[in-house]
């Protein structure tokens, strides 16, 4: 684990070397160094003095004007920046027959050892170790029972971590890894199963045409016909299995002692038979034509026999001289040249290992397909071509498929499968925390044993040319280990018949109940059907799709073809199991405690990346399948599958990686390159918790298109103990909603006791670390102007004050209920720019990120910049198309002059409403409630000249409740025509105000900004305008809404964008 720390810890040490930040002095906030923003070689320029500007002139200073900032292209510098768990729902439902009595040695162990030895230890070992050689064999072994060891290892750590479930190894898994990883490994392991019990019907098949009934062949001829026979009787046999499943499980269970037995009582033959090897070796002669291996039959070994002093051709002879018996006949070239000798298949000398290192049976022989096995050391005339000798095949034995090392290891490794057998009987374990380890490793410990054994005793005691003889037709078509057995090579045949038929029955009775557990789980939608079954719970459906996937294995037609496809599928499930148990370990997780005290995470990470060498190494096109498969079912289950919570390492492991991302991205700012609006929306909801304004997530996900940062959030005022059960409720709708507009991202409701609060709390805390937002969006308050209204205008300056100081930009959506919904499609149209400011480059970034939807894609973008009296306006079209062009952005740009002129009479009219209207909003402001505490005041005054001392216990009694006012009818009267007379005087000095000059300045840009903007944009499908901050005087607030109301009146979609006081968009690559 001080490895990945230290490591994260470098990669901090060099991110932080490339990023050169320039802190600011004071408060230690890292700021680009850029011409553009707070450059104080502009803050002497008067150049902004006059009315046009007059409504941003207050920010001039640290927002220069656009022509200024193109004048100073040029110099432009831009510094480097850096549950309610699944078996609690079963148990419920099933029914205790009986208390678990089963121990680890009948339990565990024997069912162990039964899947491990089977069809490729009786029919193929000994072919791999001629073929390979025993050292190489040797290797092929020891690497594939490292690697379930291994697995066995970190399987017990998950066995003692806790209670086992009965459901076996699939509900270890997916319980460990999670739904998704855990439907993928269990939907693998189902498949290797399904398959397996392909392979072993294929053996049985094997044996039965090849070793004991030979006439039975429906098909002669070549190799063809050979396949079509495993086809036919391969689905005959599949077809009866299955219906001897489907009538009775309880059968096939009963007769696995018996196939175990047949297991055990031909591995004694084999280790009998080379003892009485060593004293009396059986008599298997072979036929040799020079170094090449003859098929056995009928004929005698030699070219000719001499019988009363006269020579005869034997049958052999005629094969090889055109059916001419007579010794003048024309003969195949190296049959001419060679001679016939015969040579005992095994040794009897040979059982000695001393002996062994003399033999080419050491050394691996690998050949293409259709070549004659040799025998290495013997003696031979070769000829120019073997054309000749290929058209006389028939005399031969040939290699029947292209063999290498890698191909053996695929073929061999199912010979190791079986390991989870144990672990699939849990739930009948008397103690399956001890029973699965013990059992387990003891069973891979023995087998491991066996096999390596075997191959050792196979090399010593058997001829080279008869190991790689795959099916013995150099010693009269014996089964070749069984001409090792004893007492006969019966036994050998016999017992691999039935214990071939045993496991294929045992793989049709698991997968089943493998695929209903799964299906049970809910976690792959699709796979529910067959969940169902029998009215004794027997999975009928699932057995049906595992006898069809069962036939496409049959209709391979052969074994060394679907060995390493089962191969793959068993090795990913090994896979995970190991890592699983390593990310369990490396991210401390409390919960993981195993009680195994053999295991260590290195095992489990050595064991993991074992199986994955060995996947690429069996195969590495079916590896990628098997990966591919995998993937499809993660994505499938991640995407339609049920929400699953199992407290998985998996999980775990996401939560580690966004710690190690979160830490990393603390350090600083993204680089200009790097910057995208991270984006916190906050939304109003009504009365039911509902969303107002639902486009406003629409536009959201536009703009975002699932990338970067996305917080939505909303305020409900009140307290939170009492509001605890809306802001659930108003949390699942806006989940339900970001959803619906596929706006990926984060929820935060806040209830706080006022509006205005809870809105400071979000644009303060929301985030976690370096995940925390640049931008914040929000509709514009369409009724401002009405006092009832819950975000008034008050609410709103306040926010945009507050995302200034916390140096954020802020986007506001008017006329939000216009925009586009995400099912919508833009043909044509313009999104306009009107880039009167510079505030960062946000003006340019957001039309270049809104066109990379298909909402807006077919929009063209268009830039608007304003030029006054002193500016050159052609000058700054060409530099402002020059500035386009190293942004790499296309739009159309087009510069609008606004010359000095004087102020309208209709400007200084609305000033003038404008300020009235203020004024009388004050007069007006007294709520409900402000007034009874205004009568309350009045009372109180009254009262109190009658006496300080009456007040005083007046006060004291009727403070906690409401005051009850006993006035007069006189007094009343009088102080109505009090109030009134006041209000009145008020009213007059209303209607006799004068404009506040800077008021009429201001009002003055905003009617003559929004005439040249209606006249260019008034039909552009989106119009972003920069966003002119409140007024530093409070006082003025309300008129900061009437500037902007009248800035933006007439438009449909207004969009006021509002920089964060950096840099946003570079020039450089």
């Amino acid at each position: 684990m001080d490895v990945f720390v230290n490591m994260f810890k470098c990669w901090d040490d060099i991110s932080a070397y490339n990023c050169g930040f320039l802190f600011s002095v004071g408060d230690g906030i890292p700021r680009e160094s850029s011409p553009f923003i707070n450059n104080a070689s502009m803050e002497g320029e008067n150049i902004y003095e006059g009315k046009n500007m007059a409504l941003f002139e207050e920010e001039m200073d640290s927002n220069p004007m656009v022509s200024s900032l193109l004048n100073k292209l040029a110099n432009y510098t831009n510094v480097t920046q850096g549950v309610v768990e699944h078996e609690e729902d079963d148990d419920s439902k099933r029914k205790e027959i009986k208390a678990p009595r089963m121990g680890t040695f009948i339990g565990v162990y024997l069912p162990c050892l039964q899947n491990i030895l089977g069809v490729i230890l009786f029919l193929r070992l000994t072919w791999i170790v001629g073929t390979a050689g025993v050292l190489e064999s040797f290797i092929i072994v020891f690497i594939c029972c490292s690697g379930t060891m291994l697995t066995a290892i970190s399987m017990s750590a998950i066995a003692t971590n806790g209670v086992v479930p009965a459901g076996g190894s699939y509900y270890m898994i997916s319980r460990s890894l999670g739904p998704e990883f855990g439907g993928a490994v269990g939907l693998c392991f189902y498949l290797g199963t399904t398959f397996a019990g392909a392979m072993y019907i294929l053996g049985t098949i094997e044996i039965l045409l090849k070793y004991i009934a030979t006439n039975a062949a429906i098909f002669t001829g070549g190799e063809e016909a050979t396949l079509n026979n495993m086809r036919v009787y391969g689905t005959c046999i599949l077809a009866l299995m299955a219906i001897v499943v489907f009538v009775g499980v309880k059968y096939v269970n009963k007769l696995a002692l018996v196939f175990l037995a047949c297991v055990i009582l031909s591995i004694i033959a084999i280790y009998a038979g080379v003892i009485k090897t060593a004293f009396d070796p059986p008599d298997f002669r072979i036929c040799l034509l020079g170094n090449r291996t003859l098929l056995s039959g009928d004929h005698i070994c030699a070219k000719y026999v001499i019988e009363n002093n006269v020579t005869e051709t034997t049958l052999l002879w005629k094969k090889f001289c055109s059916d001419d018996p007579s010794l003048n006949a024309t003969c195949d070239e190296y049959f001419r040249l060679n001679n016939v000798t015969e040579i005992q298949g095994i040794p009897g000398d040979g059982v000695a290992v001393g002996k062994l290192l003399e033999w080419n049976n050491l050394w691996s022989v690998y050949r293409e397909k259709g070549v004659i096995i040799e025998k290495q050391d013997m003696p031979s005339v070769p000829v120019p071509s073997l054309e000749e000798v290929k058209e006389k095949s028939d005399a031969y034995v040939y290699t029947d498929i292209m063999t290498y090392f890698t191909m053996l290891v695929g073929i061999y490794f199912p010979s190791v499968t079986g390991i989870m057998a144990g672990s699939n009987r849990s739930g009948d374990l008397r103690d399956a925390q001890k029973s699965i380890p013990t059992g387990t490793i003891l069973a891979i410990s023995t087998t491991s044993f066996i096999y390596l054994s075997c191959i050792i005793l196979f090399g010593a005691c058997i001829e080279g040319v008869v190991l790689r003889d795959k099916f013995g037709e150099a010693v009269n078509g014996n089964l070749v280990i069984g001409t090792l057995a004893w007492p006969s090579p019966w036994v050998i045949v016999i017992g691999s018949f039935f214990s071939t038929c045993g496991a294929g029955l045992q793989s049709l009775t698991g997968a089943p109940r493998l695929l209903q557990a799964i299906a049970r789980d809910g976690i792959v939608p699709f796979l529910h059907v067959f969940g169902h079954g029998k009215a004794n719970g027997e999975p009928t459906w699932a057995l049906l799709l595992t006898a069809l996937i069962c036939e496409i294995g049959i209709l391979i037609a052969s074994l060394d073809s679907v060995a390493p496809i089962l191969s793959m599928f068993f090795l990913m499930c090994y896979l995970f199991v190991n890592l699983a148990c390593a990310v369990q370990t490396l991210l401390r997780t409390p919960n993981w405690r195993p009680r195994f005290k053999y295991y260590h995470w290195t095992l489990s990470f050595l064991g993991m990346s074992l199986c994955l060498a060995l996947m690429f190494i069996c195969s590495w096109y079916y590896a990628l399948v098997a990966m591919l498969i995998a993937g499809c079912i993660y994505k499938y289950i991640e995407y339609r599958g049920a929400e699953k919570e199992w407290g998985d390492g998996i999980r775990g492991l996401s939560l580690n990686a966004a710690r190690y991302a979160l830490l990393r991205v603390e350090h600083g700012p993204p680089h200009t390159k790097n910057w995208r609006p991270q984006v916190l929306v906050l939304l109003n909801l009504d009365s039911e918790q509902l969303v107002k304004h639902p486009r406003l997530l629409s536009f959201t996900s536009q703009l975002k298109a699932g990338k970067g940062l996305t917080i939505v959030g909303s305020v409900l005022p009140g307290i939170y103990l009492d509001k605890y059960t809306e802001a659930q409720t108003a949390e699942e709708n806006i989940r339900s909603l970001m959803g619906v507009e596929k706006t990926k991202g984060f929820c935060q409701i806040v209830v706080s006791s006022s509006l205005r609060d809870g809105i400071s709390h979000l644009i303060q805390s929301a985030g976690l670390g370096g995940m925390k937002h640049n931008t914040v969006l929000m509709a514009w308050p369409q009724s401002w102007k009405q006092t009832d209204n819950h975000f008034s205008w008050k609410n709103f300056v306040d926010t945009v004050r507050e995302t200034t100081a916390a140096h954020q930009a802020l986007l506001v959506a008017k006329n939000i209920d216009l925009f586009p919904m995400n099912q919508e499609r833009f043909t044509e149209g313009n999104i306009d720019v009107w880039w009167i400011v510079h505030d960062g480059g946000m003006l340019m970034l957001l039309p270049f990120l809104l066109r990379q939807h298909k909402v807006w894609r077919k929009c063209k973008m268009r830039i608007f910049t304003v030029a006054q009296m002193d500016d050159n306006s052609i000058q700054m079209k060409k530099d402002l198309q020059m500035f386009l062009y190293h942004l790499r952005l296309n739009a159309e740009v087009e510069v609008v002059e606004m010359f000095e002129n004087d102020i309208s009479a209709f400007t200084y009219e609305k000033t003038l409403v404008m300020e009235q209207r203020s004024q009388m909003l004050k007069q007006m402001q007294l709520s409900k409630n402000e007034r009874e505490r205004e009568a309350q005041l009045i009372h109180d005054r009254n009262t109190a000249s009658h006496s300080t001392g009456m007040v005083k216990s007046h006060t004291a009694i009727t403070t906690p409740e409401k005051v009850q006012m006993t006035w007069t009818k006189e007094k009343l009267i009088s102080e109505k025509h009090k109030n009134k007379e006041t209000s009145m005087m008020n009213y007059k000095d209303i209607f006799n105000m004068k404009p506040n000059q800077s008021n009429v300045r201001r009002m003055h840009t905003a009617v003559k900004l929004n005439g040249v903007v209606l006249n260019k944009s008034q039909n552009a499908q989106l119009v972003l305008l920069n966003m002119p901050g409140p007024p530093k005087n409070r006082q003025g607030d309300e008129n900061y809404m009437e500037f902007l109301e009248v800035l933006t009146e007439g438009l449909n979609r207004v969009l006021l964008v509002r920089g964060g006081g950096r840099e946003v968009i570079t020039i450089y690559s």
